[in-house]
This record gives C-alpha cells, structure tokens and sequence, in this order.
C-alpha cells in the first residue's frame, strides 16, 4: 500500500466534502489511537482491528476528556452533529487510504449508536436534587 501523507489527504478530503472542518478528521485519528489504547488492542496486526461500536465509545470517551462541556459545540462546528458523520469521515478516511477496514466494516456500523445529547451533555448537567423527607406539620403554629 502506498505511503499517504496525512495533511495533504485531509485537504483533499475537505475539498471534496467541505462539510467537514480539516479538524473532524484529525480528532478521528487521534479518537482512535485512544480507542486502541483504551481496548488494550496491539499497535499492528490483524487484532487491531476496531469496530463501529468501539470506536463510537472510544469517540464519546476521548471528546470528553479533550472538550469537557463544550464537546458538542465543537463538533457541531466541525460538521458533526449524529454518530453517523463519524462513520462517513471514517469511510472517507479509508477511501483515501489512512485508516483501513475489514469486509465486515459497514457505515450502518456507526447509525444510530448515541444521542449526542446524552453522550454530550448529560455528563456535565447537575445531578436532580432529592427533596427533603416532609417532617410533621408545615403549617406555622397560631
């Protein structure tokens, strides 16, 4: 397989899809080698192979730590906005030759894996409050 170099494939890759900010595919690569670390998979060979729905974990995990609170805003302003768009720009990724994928690998790998919502969001929101226990009579003494 031919040597790609990384910044002049994303380019073309922005050119051909601008929907995509340059970074999306950047923060896929990096999402994963966390992904590979976190599943304790080996650096090469045919084990480290990673699924649609590692991967999605590994994406929810490693833009958690990286973005904290504003995860969704960021990857909104890259153009990602359901779990979908992170297969088309792993797909994409593997037409121009960067990442690789086994015959088993499908984009509906990546449909419907989570809501961004409650992947997101819901971490960084307040826990409910438990009301307090009612405790004899609320009405004030005549």
């Amino acid at each position: 397989m031919k040597k790609v170099n990384f910044q002049e494939t994303v380019d073309r890759m922005v050119q051909e899809n601008p929907q995509y900010h340059p970074q999306a595919y950047v923060f896929i690569r990096e999402a994963l080698d966390y992904t590979i670390k976190m599943l304790e998979k080996p650096i090469s060979g045919p084990n480290r192979h990673v699924s649609g729905g590692e991967l999605l974990e590994g994406i929810r995990q490693y833009a958690l730590q990286e973005f904290g609170p504003i995860t969704m805003t960021v990857l909104n302003r890259w153009g990602i906005e359901q779990c979908e768009d992170f297969g088309r720009l792993v797909f994409l990724m593997v037409k121009h030759g960067i990442l690789g994928k086994t015959d088993q690998d499908t984009l509906e790998d990546f449909s419907g894996g989570y809501g961004f919502d409650t992947a997101f969001r819901q971490p960084f929101r307040p826990a409910p409050r438990a009301k307090a226990p009612r405790t004899g009579n609320t009405t004030p003494a005549s």
